[in-house]
């Protein structure tokens, strides 16, 4: 039996991202989103319902400042004590697994989706999605992008402005594009 488009995301593999089946997941997580980003901090019950509704896995006590965008949010496991704050981006075409206390500054984004490089394949439409994973006790500054495929390791920070190609190991700062250790903690 051939594998969905959805199944064919979910694996690593070239799929149609205009496939029906991805487009009415993409179409309930739009609504969900656009009743999350319509909420006001006076309902934090109601964020809590929405998130529990559109994310795959959510820990206690998460917190995300709106507005916040994603592509499906049934492919973001997120632990407990989440904080993202204003404009933060998640690209979820594969699974993003964020560990507990994981804090993010403004407008960080998380891409698991990429375009092939070559570009025939390219321009049949066909796109790529790799996992991406975040430890415990992560602090991710401010307008920082974590590219497809990358693991961030327990107690790291990332600096504001970096560009996360490769993985980075727990217990460092890490800084620049494209991101490397400046120090070992």
């Amino acid at each position: 039996m051939e594998k969905s488009e959805k199944e064919k995301m979910l694996a690593g593999e070239l799929y149609l991202p205009n496939d029906p089946e991805l487009a009415s997941d993409s179409k309930r997580a739009s609504r969900l989103l656009r009743q999350y980003n319509s909420t006001t901090e006076e309902q934090p019950e109601q964020r809590s319902q929405i998130l529990q509704e559109l994310f795959a896995k959510v820990g206690e006590k998460i917190q995300i400042v709106p507005p916040f965008n994603c592509d499906f949010g049934s492919n973001i496991y997120a632990g407990n004590n989440l904080y993202m704050n204003y404009g933060c981006v998640i690209l979820d075409c594969n699974s993003v697994h964020i560990g507990d206390n994981v804090l993010c500054a403004p407008y960080v984004q998380i891409y698991t989706a990429y375009h092939p490089i070559e570009p025939e394949i390219r321009l049949s439409g066909r796109e790529l999605a790799a996992p991406i994973k975040i430890g415990n006790n992560v602090w991710i500054g401010g307008g920082v992008i974590i590219c497809p495929g990358v693991t961030i390791g327990d107690n790291t920070t990332i600096g504001a402005g970096s560009v996360v190609v490769k993985d980075i190991p727990e217990n460092v700062v890490a800084v620049g594009n494209p991101c490397r250790i400046i120090r070992h903690l």
